[in-house]
């Protein structure tokens, strides 16, 4: 386990500046630097505590919350620093981090201490920490997060780790979560944003977080990543057409 870190006066963000290093990239026709937005140019700031990217599947959100996880040090399975919740020994690729060892980054103050969240990795994780925890002779009851349901534990796992200063990063947190978990979801973006010492960068699907009020919401697509209001993105473009005739929605793209 990572040694625990001193808390920070200052205010989220942060990581202030991520850019990528065209020296540090071997072959530019691999995987994950094909990826149409990561030119040699490639630069993202961080002007506020949460940062929220949205984009199509395969634009590479995934791969890149990845590599800034393992530029942080966390597991590209997930979990904080110091955890390794799978074992990558049998892995064939590991692409978060490839483009976290390409990644730069300026920090102020550099905090080592967070959580990266995946939804397709949650359990390994959660099973991780009810292990450690057995195996602490001075630890108290395992958190055993896997006697919830999906949505609970999920909940149940941010409520009791996301709260502390550090750096968050979270992979479609929506997954599990229905649109009554996705609000209760929203007050806990509050809280930690609130608390003044969390700096969250989350990449969702969700309409519904996309629409936290205050945070830096930016699309990813081919062209790389831009500013974009929630009205603007396809999410809520299909979901508003699907909410004002549903039947006519449906209908209408099975037609197609």
């Amino acid at each position: 386990m990572a040694r625990k870190q001193r808390e920070i006066r200052l205010r989220a963000p942060y990581l202030k500046r991520l850019w990528l290093d065209p020296a540090k990239v071997d072959d530019r026709t691999a995987y994950p630097f094909c990826l149409p937005f990561l030119r040699d140019d490639f630069e993202l700031s961080f002007t506020s505590a949460i940062t929220i990217i949205v984009g199509e599947n395969g634009t590479g959100k995934s791969t890149l919350l990845e590599g800034i996880a393992a530029l942080a040090g966390y597991d590209e399975a997930g979990g904080g620093k110091g955890y390794m919740p799978v074992n990558h020994a049998r892995a064939v690729e590991r692409m978060g981090g490839a483009l976290g060892k390409a990644f730069r980054a300026a920090w102020l103050p550099r905090i080592t201490q967070g959580w990266f969240f995946r939804a397709e990795s949650f359990f390994s994780v959660a099973r991780y920490l009810d292990e450690a925890a057995l195996d602490d002779p001075l630890g108290g009851p395992p958190p055993d997060f896997l006697s919830h349901s999906h949505g609970e534990g999920f909940l149940r796992f941010f409520e009791e780790r996301c709260q502390r200063q550090g750096l968050y990063i979270f992979d479609e947190p929506e997954s599990a979560l229905s649109p009554a978990r996705q609000i209760e979801f929203l007050k806990l973006m509050r809280r930690m944003d609130e608390a003044g010492h969390c700096q969250v960068l989350m990449a969702t699907h969700s309409p519904v977080l996309m629409a936290y009020p205050g945070a830096t919401l930016l699309r990813l697509s081919k062209n790389g990543l831009e500013p974009v209001r929630v009205q603007d993105t396809d999410h809520f473009k299909a979901l508003r057409e699907f909410c004002t005739d549903p039947d006519g929605f449906v209908q209408g793209v099975l037609a197609e």
